[in-house]
Formats: C-alpha cells, sequence, structure tokens
C-alpha cells in the first residue's frame, strides 16, 4: 500500500511537471514562428494532453468496456470546461479571444449535438450505437477542424480580446 501510494504521488509529480513543460514549450513555439496561442493550445496541447486518453479508450474498447470509453470522452470534457476553466478563472481571470467566443465555443457545442444524435441514432432505427461509420464521420469533422484552426493560423485576424472577469 505505502509503495502503490509512492507510486501515485510520483504519477502526479511527474505528470504536473510534464504538463509545465509542454505548456511552456508550445508557447516558445508559438512565439518563435508567430503563431497565436490559441492556434498552439488547439493542436499541439491539445494532442499532447488527449494522448493518455486515446491509449486508454484503445484499450478499453478493444476489451469490449464501450461505456468507460464514452464516460471517459464526456466526463474528461466535462472535467475542462468547468473543473479546470473554474479553477483557472478563480486563480486568474482569463482573456478569450472574440473568434473563441464567436466560432470555437459554437463548434463546440455542435461536436456535442452531433455525439448525441450520433448516439441515440435519430437518422437510423437501428439499436443506439456509434458505429464505424459514425466513426469515420466524426474523423472527418475532426479533420475539418483541423483544417478550421490551420486556416486560422495563417490568417491574424484572431487577435482581438477581451476579458471575462
Amino acid at each position: 500500500m505505502l509503495i502503490d501510494s509512492l507510486l501515485l504521488i510520483f504519477g502526479l509529480v511527474l505528470l504536473i511537471k510534464s504538463a509545465e513543460w509542454m505548456v511552456s514549450g508550445a508557447s516558445a513555439l508559438a512565439k518563435k514562428y508567430h503563431v497565436s496561442d490559441l492556434v498552439i493550445g488547439l493542436t499541439i496541447v491539445a494532442f499532447g494532453t488527449s494522448a493518455p486518453e486515446l491509449v486508454v479508450n484503445v484499450i478499453a474498447s478493444s476489451q469490449n468496456f464501450n461505456d468507460i470509453v464514452l464516460g471517459n470522452v464526456l466526463g474528461s470534457n466535462i472535467a475542462n470546461l468547468f473543473l479546470i476553466l473554474g479553477i483557472t478563472g478563480i486563480i486568474y481571470p482569463l482573456m478569450v479571444q472574440s473568434s473563441t467566443t464567436w466560432k470555437e465555443i459554437p463548434i463546440s457545442l455542435l461536436a456535442v449535438v452531433l455525439l448525441f444524435l450520433l448516439a441515440n441514432n435519430f437518422f437510423l432505427y437501428e439499436n443506439r450505437v456509434i458505429s464505424r461509420l459514425d466513426g469515420l464521420f466524426l474523423l472527418l469533422m475532426f479533420g475539418l477542424f483541423l483544417f478550421y484552426v490551420y486556416r486560422l493560423s495563417k490568417s491574424d485576424t484572431a487577435s482581438k480580446e477581451v476579458e471575462v472577469s
């Protein structure tokens, strides 16, 4: 039990330090190549922080623990939106770009509605299942979002910021 507790503490310290390195490295990369922090956050940081979840979800799915996969995806998004943003906002007010308010947040809401429709098979009268075709469609939507982020990085229209307090 003591070894497990020490390993857990060590893992948490390593996770926190790794996240710090990743954020500072991504910020340095953004400044070096004159890319907005929003674009870096939507791509490099998002991929890096989601990679462990992807591994867990692939293993859970391959072992037919589908509820864990869906719960992990939805739970991590809820925790990121409410817990992480809430704590961060309490510690220090966040600067929000106007494009985030009018573009990225509605895209996130659209993704939730799309997942709801696919999971409930509003388009077909079958069992409630996210099929391979649905998965391909979600990947296509993700690819379109990455293309949008690429286009965003090429234009400098996302530079207006408003302070939310």
